[in-house]
C-alpha cells in the first residue's frame, strides 16, 4: 500500500464525531506500521466487518501522522525517551569506578576543557615569541616564567582527566550489557523482592509507551483495545483498567506475536524486566491470540491462562482490495527479473537478511547446485543493511554471482503470485526459540504460490511440512543435508505441490478466513455489536489475476 502521510494535520477525535457502526476498536502497535503486514491486515479486516478502527503505532520523529488503511485510521504517535537513561547514569559511581565521572557526557566536556586549556596557554606563549619577534599583535599572557605554572598546572590537570575519562570508558564498556556479578546480583535481588513488578526497576524506560499513548487511547473511549505484541500489551492493559474503573466495560485483546522469555537479550536487565512486564499485565486480557498453535500453547502454561489462546495465522491476503491494487506496479515477471528461462531451475527466497535466517546456506548450497539459480526477494527500500552486503561478498568469493539474483521486495498481497514461477522455494531458519514456534508470512505465501518447500528443522515448520507433504526437511547449517533436500524437490515437485490438493488446506492459509476467526472473538467479546448486513461491498481484485 502506498499511502500519503500527512505530517502535522493529526487531530484528536472525540467519541461523537466518528461514526461507530458496531463499535470503536483500538488497535497499538510499537512501530511504524508500514513494515507489519499483520497489524495491517488486522485493522483492515476489522474495518471492513463493520468495526471503527484507529490503530496506533510510534512516529519516526517528532511529528504525528496519520492516514488510512482501507477503512481504519492509522496514526503515529511521537514517543519521548526520558526514562531511556539508566538509573546509574544519573549518580556518581563512587563504588565501582571511584575516578569515573558521573557519565560518559561529563567525561567528554572535562577532556575537551583540558584541551582548550593547554591550547590557550600555547597560544600565549607564542603570542609572546611573536612579539619578541616584532610582529603585529601584543603579547596575550606575559613572560615565559608568568606562564610557567599555568603551564604545568594543565599538564597535570590533562593527564588527571585523562586518566577518569578512562576509567568512565572502561565503566561505560562494563555497564553496557548490565552483566557484571553486581549487575546480576541487583537483578535477581528486585526479581526475588518484585516478582512481576520488577520491570519498574529493570526496564523503567516501558513507561514512556504508556505516557505517549494514554491520553489518545483514553480520548477515543474504545469498547475494544487489541494490543499488538507485549509491549503494546502493557500499555492496552492500563487503558482498559482505567477505562474499567471509570465504568465502561472495555474489552482487551492481546495479540501476542513472539515468545518473549525466547527473545534475544540486548542486555542483562532487557528479557527480566520484558518478561515481567508481560506477566504482570497478561492477566488483564479478555482473550489472547497468537500466531501459531505451539506458542499457544507456551503462552497458556506461562500465564495460567484458563483458556488455550486462538491461533490466528500469518496468512496472506488473496482479494487486497481496488484501493492497494490501484495504488501498486502490476507483478513483475520474476523469472524476467532474473534473466532466465522457464527451463532454469529456479528458488526462491523471501524475507531479510541476517546471520539467524540461514541464507548463508543457500549460497553455500550453489557451489552443489551448478545448474540452480536462486532469487534473493530481499532488497528493502532506502539503505541497504550490512548483513546484505555480508552475503554479496560471499557470493563473489563462491564465484556464483550469475545465479544470485537480489530482488526488491514486494506489497505483501503480491508475494504469492510473484514467486509462483520458482521451481521450490527456501527457508532455512537457524534454531531459536522463536524461530522453533514459527509458522511465517512467508511459509503461507509460498503455500498460496503452490511452491514446494525445502525449510529447516526447526520445531513448527518442520512439523508442518512434514505433516502434509508439500516439502523437505534439512538439518538447519547443514549445507550438504540442504542440497539433499533440494534435490529430491527439484527431482519430482508435482509429488510436493499434490498437497496443496487437500481440500480446504489452501482455503485456510488465507488472510480471509483468519479475518473471520479475529472477527468472531471480537463478536464474542462485545455480543450486543452483532456483525450487520453488509453495505455494497468494494470492489476486491484476485491477488492472483
Amino acid at each position: 500500500m502506498t499511502a500519503a502521510i500527512r505530517k502535522g494535520a493529526y487531530m484528536e477525535s472525540d467519541s461523537t464525531t466518528r461514526h461507530k457502526p458496531r463499535g470503536r476498536v483500538v488497535m497499538l502497535v510499537d512501530n511504524g506500521v508500514k513494515g507489519d503486514s499483520r497489524v495491517q491486515k488486522a485493522a483492515r479486516s476489522a474495518a471492513d466487518a463493520g468495526w471503527d478502527v484507529v490503530l496506533f503505532g510510534l512516529s519516526p520523529d517528532s511529528q504525528k501522522h496519520s492516514w488510512k488503511v482501507g477503512g481504519a485510521e492509522v496514526r503515529l504517535i511521537p514517543k519521548p525517551t526520558p526514562l531511556n537513561p539508566r538509573r546509574h547514569d544519573m549518580r556518581r559511581p563512587f563504588l565501582r569506578r571511584p575516578l569515573a565521572y558521573r557519565s560518559p557526557q561529563v567525561a567528554r566536556y572535562r577532556v575537551q576543557v583540558a584541551k582548550a586549556w593547554r591550547s590557550d596557554l600555547a597560544f600565549r606563549q607564542a603570542a609572546v615569541k611573536a612579539a619578541k619577534a616584532g610582529h603585529p599583535g601584543r603579547s596575550a599572557g606575559g613572560s615565559r616564567a608568568r606562564l610557567l605554572v599555568p603551564r604545568l598546572s594543565a599538564k597535570v590537570y590533562s593527564k588527571w582527566v585523562a586518566l577518569r575519562a578512562r576509567e568512565t570508558t572502561d565503566l561505560q564498556k562494563r555497564r553496557a550489557m548490565l552483566d557484571a556479578k553486581v549487575d546480576r546480583t541487583t537483578t535477581a535481588m528486585w526479581q526475588r523482592l518484585m516478582k512481576e513488578r520488577a520491570w519498574r526497576r529493570l526496564m523503567p524506560n516501558l513507561w514512556d509507551f504508556e505516557l505517549a499513548f494514554a491520553k489518545h487511547i483514553d480520548a477515543l473511549k474504545p469498547d475494544l483495545i487489541h494490543a499488538h505484541d507485549f509491549k503494546m500489551l502493557g500499555v492496552g492493559a492500563r487503558a482498559a483498567v482505567r477505562a474499567r474503573a471509570a465504568g465502561r466495560p472495555v474489552k482487551l485483546v492481546w495479540d501476542a506475536h513472539e515468545y518473549v522469555p525466547g527473545l534475544p537479550p540486548r542486555h542483562g536487565r532487557w528479557l527480566p524486566g520484558h518478561v515481567a512486564w508481560e506477566k504482570e499485565h497478561a492477566v488483564f486480557a479478555d482473550a489472547v491470540v497468537t500466531v501459531s498453535p505451539a506458542l499457544a500453547e507456551l503462552l497458556k502454561e506461562g500465564h495460567n491462562l484458563s483458556e488455550l489462546p486462538t491461533v490466528v495465522l500469518n496468512a496472506p491476503v488473496l482479494s487486497p482490495s481496488a484501493e492497494e491494487v490501484a495504488g501498486a506496479d502490476p507483478v513483475p515477471d520474476i523469472r524476467e527479473l532474473c534473466g532466465v528461462g522457464a527451463d532454469t531451475p529456479l528458488l526462491a527466497y523471501v524475507g531479510g537478511i541476517n546471520p539467524v535466517r540461514g541464507v548463508e546456506t543457500i549460497i553455500e548450497g550453489l557451489e552443489l547446485l551448478p545448474d540452480v539459480h536462486v532469487a534473493m526477494v530481499s532488497v528493502p527500500p532506502g539503505k541497504p543493511y550490512a548483513a546484505t552486503a555480508t552475503i554479496r561478498k560471499l557470493v563473489d568469493e563462491l564465484g556464483v554471482g550469475d545465479r544470485v539474483h537480489f530482488l526488491p521486495f514486494v506489497p505483501h498481497w503480491q508475494v504469492a503470485e510473484f514467486v509462483a514461477p520458482a521451481d521450490a522455494a527456501v527457508s532455512p531458519l537457524h534454531h531459536l526459540a522463536n524461530h522453533e514456534l514459527a509458522l511465517s508470512n512467508k511459509f503461507f505465501e509460498y503455500a498460496q504460490a503452490r511452491l514446494p518447500q525445502v525449510v529447516s528443522d526447526i520445531r513448527t515448520m518442520s512439523e508442518m511440512v512434514r505433516s502434509t507433504g508439500q516439502g523437505e526437511v534439512f538439518r538447519a547449517q547443514d549445507t550438504e543435508d540442504y542440497v539433499r533436500a533440494v534435490k529430491a524437490v527439484l527431482a519430482d515437485p508435482e509429488r510436493y505441490r499434490a498437497a496443496y490438493d487437500k481440500p480446504g488446506l489452501l482455503e485456510k492459509w488465507t488472510w480471509e478466513a483468519q479475518a473471520e476467526i479475529l472477527d468472531g472473538i471480537y463478536s464474542r467479546l462485545l455480543p450486543d455489536r452483532p456483525a450487520q448486513a453488509a453495505p455494497a461491498a468494494e470492489p476486491r481484485a484476485d491477488a492472483h489475476a
